[in-house]
């Protein structure tokens, strides 16, 4: 398991032999310090290696910038982007540039020939073969995780614990209470590693799933049945990584 930096800390293609001539760039991110007093850093812009995973997360506005002028869409995925609303627009071709910058560098294909559309359920479906894809967006952050296999990931914003915490009845069983606790750090990761299993499972958060998982520790974290997870900070958010069985979410 190791930190990858990706052109000096920047999301991008692969360098070298890994990029060919003549692929668009794709934007670089700043990277930026974290500090915190429960989960280890995840600084934007860089990427993540976990076992067979790859994990990145970026600020909204870093990708909100570069997003107007991306060659990196294609037609099929303008077509989509064209029926969307503007929010949802923006925030939907963020996570695009964000995950075909990952898929690039784990790779070392061009991202520009990276395609991903939305399976009927609203999953996203990587064009790539051998890879599965999820993705996460806040109105701070954005972050997209590949794995071999079923793989979900969730940011959640600190900010948003108190609704975390209203919200406890529905997601969280009684006996992951005390695990979870009142802090909002490890409110925002309780949410996030709920939401990143459902993910990896292809489920939603609606009805019974979020409860189906259950929390077992969250320094480091645990899940139950068979789930492995991973999760960080940016001292403002919580990234989580959820990789699930082998026969999770595979359809």
């Amino acid at each position: 398991m190791r930190d990858g930096a990706v052109s000096a800390g920047a999301v991008g293609p692969p360098t070298g032999a890994g990029r060919r001539a003549g692929a668009p760039d794709v934007p670089a991110l700043v990277p930026g310090r974290a500090v915190s007093a429960v989960f280890p850093p995840l600084v934007p812009g860089r990427v993540h290696r976990w076992g067979s995973a790859a994990l990145v997360l970026a600020r909204r506005a870093d990708l909100d910038r570069a997003a107007p002028r991306s060659p990196l869409l294609t037609p099929a995925e303008r077509h989509v982007l064209d029926g969307l609303a503007p929010r949802r627009g923006a925030e939907w071709t963020a996570g695009r540039i964000l995950a075909k910058a990952l898929v690039a560098e784990v790779t070392g294909k061009r991202a520009d020939g990276v395609e991903i559309l939305p399976r009927a359920d609203g999953s996203p479906r990587l064009s790539m073969p051998g890879l599965l894809l999820s993705l996460s967006h806040t109105a701070g952050h954005v972050a997209a995780a590949v794995a071999a296999g079923p793989v979900g990931v969730d940011v959640c914003e600190t900010s948003r614990a108190p609704e975390v915490l209203r919200a406890a009845d529905h997601v969280l069983r009684p006996e992951e209470l005390p695990v979870v606790g009142h802090d909002a750090e490890r409110l925002a990761a309780a949410w996030a590693l709920k939401e990143a299993a459902v993910k990896a499972g292809r489920q939603g958060l609606f009805g019974e799933a979020p409860r189906r998982v259950r929390i077992l520790g969250l320094t480091p974290p645990a899940l139950d049945g068979g789930h492995r997870a991973l999760v960080r900070t940016t001292g403002t958010a919580v990234v989580a990584l959820v990789l699930a069985p082998p026969t999770a979410g595979t359809r």
